[in-house]
């Protein structure tokens, strides 16, 4: 289907959103972030209980170029170099710092090339699951059943001039801070509680972050066994 139906969780209506706007240190850099659940967007605009709004839209996405990073070829580890890229990650060993700089080295795409981002959406947990795993703490497997913890949903990022250009307002839908506020912190704690079990679990096969640095792993040596 080419026509894209949106949801921009805020504390405010947004009728137009502007191409270059927004804030440096997000997931995927600059962009307008969406997702296509009204519910996770309603969420989203509400981390704080005074409540917000899902705003939605329509996006004419014929012919824009789309990165999905949870497609082949990409792997977690393309997430996880956008990631690093953007986002103020603070390494604590020197493992992380290397671990972080050979991610972006060999597994960073080039995101100017696109005018859309699908991928998951790195909220406070998840973010704290992908630092265990540049820091040597659980394995690339156990990364990838973490991202999957709690329902917390992915993404889609406006990115280029040509996307805000198709982009359509279509209304929007008040989202309760008393309801939301909630069920967001919920959906949080779910996605904790199962990775602390996850984490326990030993996994003496798995590939960890020590191994693509003593190894060399480049993108066509990754198999995850999920």
């Amino acid at each position: 289907m080419s026509t894209l139906t949106l949801w921009h969780g805020s504390v405010r209506i947004i009728e137009r959103p502007v191409y270059g706007a927004g804030k440096t240190y997000n997931d995927y850099g600059k962009g307008f972030y969406c997702t296509e659940h009204e519910e996770l967007a309603k969420e989203w605009a509400c981390a704080e209980k005074n409540g917000g709004y899902a705003n939605r839209y329509k996006v004419d996405a014929a012919g824009l170029k789309t990165l999905d990073l949870q497609d082949p070829p990409f792997t977690i580890l393309h997430w996880l170099a956008v990631l690093s890229a953007n986002r103020r990650f603070q390494p604590e060993t020197a493992l992380a710092a290397q671990g972080l700089a050979y991610l972006r080295e060999y597994f960073l795409p080039n995101l100017d090339q696109y005018d859309l981002i699908r991928g998951y959406r790195a909220d406070d947990s998840y973010f704290s699951f992908a630092r265990a795993f540049v820091g040597n703490a659980i394995s690339l497997d156990q990364l990838s059943k973490a991202l999957y913890l709690g329902e917390l949903g992915e993404q889609i990022v406006l990115r280029s001039k040509t996307a805000f250009e198709r982009i359509r307002f279509d209304g929007y839908e008040p989202a309760d801070g008393s309801i939301y506020y909630l069920k967001r912190k919920q959906r949080d704690e779910a996605a904790r509680s199962q990775y602390r079990q996850l984490a326990m679990q030993m996994d003496l096969d798995g590939i960890f972050m020590r191994d693509i640095l003593r190894d060399r792993l480049r993108p066509e040596d990754i198999v995850l066994r999920v």
